[in-house]
């Protein structure tokens, strides 16, 4: 967006701007002509250049200019699915221990970063993966090179008894403690019903607590052997960073460790069920919750994206089926949620509904079915199925705005490499989720939804405790030899230096603001970029908490809350699916000397996403309702 096409919109839209507003745009250097002209308005891509090193590592580059920052991101392709019976818990198990010292940082892990400044840093296991990533300057990218290759490389002469005990301790009580949350221990109740013994996928990620007690210092040394090379790994790293510079230090710091065995991966298995099953499980909870699921397809399928529209359709928004339904025309539920997701074996269809006081938890269960059913049968409509796709599309285009973190572009070029074995499978989900027509989502309802479901239903009493699977002596381990076209380079570093030390830091260049005045009084404040097609405004004004001396406390607070519970002609659910058909979000909130009110729009919906903001903050109804 330029400052002519705000030009163009005061023109046309004297009303929307004739208000105290200051448009803060995305920040972004803006780029060359040709550069901005090149991709169409909604093309959104992740550029990557890849490479091997001789010991397998696979590295993916991708090169964003906009700040001096790496997003640095490792995953190993090993989960809670790679573990037998009597080893449980071990994947989640090592993402502990591996931040812990390393041979040549006694230290705590998280000290290099800290003093860096790094951001977005942490480490997670699940199903069928563990992953570690942070952010740091462009000038800390050997010192966070230096501490992934040493935690891959040379780890285990630091992992001993006294480091085995604390970290099994640190497990230990994060089980506890999720168990001890209300509904806590739903998740394990379900994957025990949900697949069959044997299957990968029916014991917990955090493992079992008498497995984690059984694990021995020989058996979490061979469980790092097996898992943790190079050749079952893969470094994403993106930023301000090209691949010729990645491939030579990517190099020097991790191409002298070796090759781990190659180790088979489970085969895939959704464990489809054809019978459909309840229990009812009693916990310390404040009220009644109904979870049904469904084993679906697994991840990579044209069936889980498809299932996922459908998703989005029945209870995925404010405005959705089942929210229409449920929570506010028969007001049988306070909440509702409905989601698809698709790891690599099998994915899971859920719904979950949090029973209003004094509501027959079968009175929520007939609705739920009868929205499912009419669903399936009929399809969703033209309206609902556009909604849900510009819905889906929006998120994830929101997501790949950061370089790093959850759902940042080095996350999505990792997952793709490392479960679908092509960086650019996004392109492939994407492309599915556009096309998804009507009868897609009947076919792929019926096929997976029409049966098999299982019904947990949570109510209030005493608390329930799910026994712990008991301790069995696991099979032999006994780990193949590695391929010998794996080979290594030699060591470029003298690691008895110690971790390298950050000297100097980038300076931050933020873009030219340009600046003009409407003839209200209202400034503008502009900031261009044109990577993404996603457009922020945020109105800031004067009042906030300190407005509400002389009235009662937190008016200002809710007064701003109410902005986008319906505006104009459009009610609440009205304003909801406004908004949703259009990709945007908008949201106000109250500070304590002020407030502002906020959208981010798709660049495609850019006019009526506006005109909707203007009504919002122009026209809000707070209808009493």
């Amino acid at each position: 967006m330029t400052l002519s096409s705000l030009s163009t919109l005061r023109r046309g839209r004297v009303a929307l701007l004739a208000l105290p507003v200051a448009l803060a745009l995305a920040m972004l250097p803006a780029q060359p002509a040709a550069a901005q002209d090149a991709p169409p308005a909604t093309a959104v891509d992740i550029s990557h250049d890849s490479f091997t090193l001789p010991n397998g590592l696979r590295v993916i580059v991708h090169t964003d200019r906009k700040a001096p920052i790496v997003a640095v991101n490792i995953w190993y392709h090993v989960g809670s699915k790679d573990e037998p019976k009597g080893r449980t818990g071990f994947a989640h198990l090592f993402e502990h221990l591996m931040f812990q010292s390393s041979e040549n940082n006694p230290g705590e892990y998280f000290t290099p970063f800290e003093q860096v400044g790094a951001t977005d840093m942490n480490g997670t296991t699940n199903t069928d993966r563990t992953n570690y990533f942070q952010n740091v300057p462009t000038t800390a990218l050997d010192m966070a090179l230096w501490m992934e290759s040493d935690r891959m490389g040379h780890l285990l002469g630091a992992v001993d008894q006294a480091a085995l005990d604390e970290q099994r301790g640190v497990v230990q009580n994060e089980k506890r403690q999720s168990q001890n949350q209300p509904y806590g221990q739903a998740w394990e109740v379900i994957d025990r019903v949900m697949y069959p013994d044997g299957h990968p996928y029916q014991h917990s990620v955090i493992g079992s607590m008498n497995d984690l007690d059984a694990a021995t210092l020989e058996d979490v040394h061979q469980w790092f052997h097996a898992w943790y090379g190079p050749n079952n790994a893969v470094l994403v790293l993106a930023g301000d960073i090209d691949v010729e510079t990645a491939r030579e230090k990517v190099t020097r710091y991790f191409g002298h460790i070796p090759a781990g065995p190659t180790m088979s991966q489970p085969e895939v298995d959704p464990a489809k069920r054809t019978e459909s099953t309840r229990a009812t499980f009693e916990d310390n909870v404040p009220q009644t919750r109904v979870y049904r699921v469904w084993n679906v397809a697994q991840g990579g399928t044209a069936d889980i994206e498809h299932l996922r529209v459908l998703g989005q359709v029945l209870g995925g928004s404010r405005s959705s089926r089942l929210d229409r339904r449920l929570l506010h025309q028969d007001r049988l539920v306070d909440n509702v949620q409905v989601f698809a997701s698709g790891p690599q074996l099998g994915g899971q269809f859920m719904i979950i509904a949090s029973v209003r006081d004094g509501v027959e938890p079968g009175q929520v269960e007939a609705a739920i079915d009868e929205e499912l059913t009419r669903l399936i049968a009929e399809g969703p409509s033209d309206q609902e199925l556009e909604q849900a796709r510009t819905v889906l599309r929006a998120g994830f285009v929101r997501g790949v705005e950061r370089i790093g973190g959850f759902g940042g572009k080095a996350d999505v070029l990792a997952r793709c490499t490392v479960l679908e074995s092509d960086p650019g499978c996004f392109r492939t989900s994407q492309e599915r989720i556009a096309t998804t027509t009507a009868a897609d989502v009947q076919a792929a309802g019926s096929k997976w939804l029409s049966s098999g479901d299982h019904v947990l239903v949570v109510v209030p009493g005493e608390r329930s405790i799910v026994p712990e699977d008991p301790a069995v002596t696991p099979d032999p381990f006994v780990l193949p030899d590695p391929d010998p076209r794996y080979t290594t380079t030699p060591s470029q570093v003298d690691r008895s230096l110690g971790v390298p030390q950050t000297t100097e830091f980038p300076e931050l260049q933020f873009p030219d603001l340009q600046r003009a005045t409407l003839s209200n009084g209202t400034t503008v404040i502009l900031a261009e970029r044109h990577d993404v097609p996603v457009v922020q405004f945020s109105y800031e004004f004067g009042g906030g908490y300190s407005a509400d001396q002389g009235r009662p406390m937190g008016t200002s607070s809710f007064t701003l809350g109410m902005l986008d519970e319906g505006a104009g002609e459009l009610d609440a659910l009205g304003f909801a699916g406004r908004a949703e058909s259009l990709g945007a979000q908008l949201s106000a909130g109250a500070a304590l000397d002020g407030g502002n009110a906020w959208l981010s729009a798709l660049r495609a919906n850019l006019d009526e996403s506006l005109a909707l903001y203007a009504d919002m903050i122009r026209s809000p109804r707070f209808d009493q309702a």
